[in-house]
């Protein structure tokens, strides 16, 4: 198979589709794999660690797209990249469909497979694929709303983690998965007081087994956000619910409730929000305040660590490229149900539910194509 690795033209994304290490294992496999120059340097991997393993490299995205079949990407094409999609074409990245109509409704007119990285799943509901993502994002949520909790930024000048004789800074996690319990990690490794909320009793069962004492779980109902959003410095929303729209748990109205200078992270920005107030950002313009409310709402917040996030992602993304570049995308998908629950849009038919739900559009399944 022809796979191309595009580099990435998203704001401040600095991350690449694969590595040299997963270009190596796809030429071994007999595969011709096309890099556009530099894709990789921003993520510390150069094109002569690519050419060195098989890989052709070319000067321009436009040469990238036009030579490949299969297109490795990381975030979902923008739109100057719509027109260069063609119903030949795979697509495998992050896409995020329920977050934008534009995209959704581009990627039907190109004709083109989209299988996305954050809807592939495994048996027991968990997303191998979003997994590392999730990780990263979810550490990073407090990393850089510690940062915005200081004044300059116009946050309420905390340090989370106090000082003798000075309380430690207050941390309101929503959502127990992979986001919240890596935030609540962070959080509670600087010292901070943290209060992780989720739905699911099991789940909080066990985040309170393994975290440390300064961690408590508390069940999520809008009365016991109201209560704790009074108290708390730093808001992390990390509520993800499959293929579809993030729920609004913080509202307009809340944010007169809360203290100036206050911070909310929204992790789940990718998925619509999970903030009322939200809107996407970029790591050059972070933030923005409504009502004396620091927001910092960045779709791609691993960008900003590309060698750690490539690498992870690539650990984990490289498997099922493989598969589909040895056996096509339908076999792969008929021999992997896993990797099935990523297609997401099929020559012109959405073929995952809730995306068509999400737009009120035509769902049809693959034996209905």
């Amino acid at each position: 198979m022809k796979i191309g690795v595009p580099g990435e033209i998203k704001n401040h994304e600095n991350r690449v589709g694969i590595t040299p290490s997963g270009v190596f294992e796809l030429v071994k496999r007999n595969h011709t794999v096309y890099v556009q120059k530099d894709a990789g340097f921003k993520s510390g991997f150069f094109d002569d660690d690519y050419s060195d393993v098989g890989a052709i490299i070319l000067d321009t995205i436009e040469e990238v797209y036009e030579a490949a079949t299969m297109i490795v990407k990381v975030k979902e094409p923008i739109e100057k990249e719509y027109e260069l999609i063609k119903p030949h074409h795979l697509l495998f990245t992050f896409f995020h469909f329920a977050s934008s109509r534009t995209l959704t409704e581009a990627m039907l007119r190109s004709g083109s497979v989209c299988i996305a990285y954050e809807t592939v799943e495994e048996e027991d509901g968990s997303l191998p694929l979003l997994i590392p993502m999730s990780e990263v994002a979810g550490r990073m949520s407090i990393q850089e709303g510690a940062k915005c909790l200081e004044k300059p930024v116009k946050g309420r000048g905390i340090l989370l983690g106090g000082v003798p004789g000075v309380p430690p800074g207050k941390v309101l996690v929503l959502g127990g998965g992979v986001v919240g319990v890596q935030a609540a990690k962070m959080a509670a490794g600087l010292g901070a007081i943290v209060t992780i909320m989720d739905i699911d009793m099991k789940q909080l069962r066990y985040i309170s087994d393994i975290m440390p004492k300064n961690v408590t779980t508390e069940l999520s109902s809008e009365y016991n956000i109201r209560k704790h959003i009074k108290h708390t410095d730093l808001i992390i929303g990390g509520v993800l619910i499959k293929g579809a729209k993030a729920p609004k748990l913080i509202t307009k109205d809340m944010l007169k409730d809360m203290r100036p200078g206050t911070v909310m992270v929204d992790v789940a920005v990718d998925q619509g929000g999970c903030f009322e107030t939200t809107k996407a950002t970029t790591h050059e313009n972070p933030t923005y305040i409504i009502d004396d409310v620091v927001h910092y709402c960045v779709a791609n917040m691993p960008g900003a660590v590309p060698y750690t996030s490539t690498l992870a992602l690539t650990n984990v993304t490289l498997p099922y490229i493989v598969k589909i570049a040895d056996a096509g995308w339908k076999k792969a998908c008929e021999q992997d149900k896993r990797l099935a629950k990523g297609l997401n849009i099929v020559n012109g038919a959405i073929v995952y539910k809730e995306i068509a739900e999400t737009f009120n559009l035509d769902f049809k399944t693959l034996n209905d194509l």
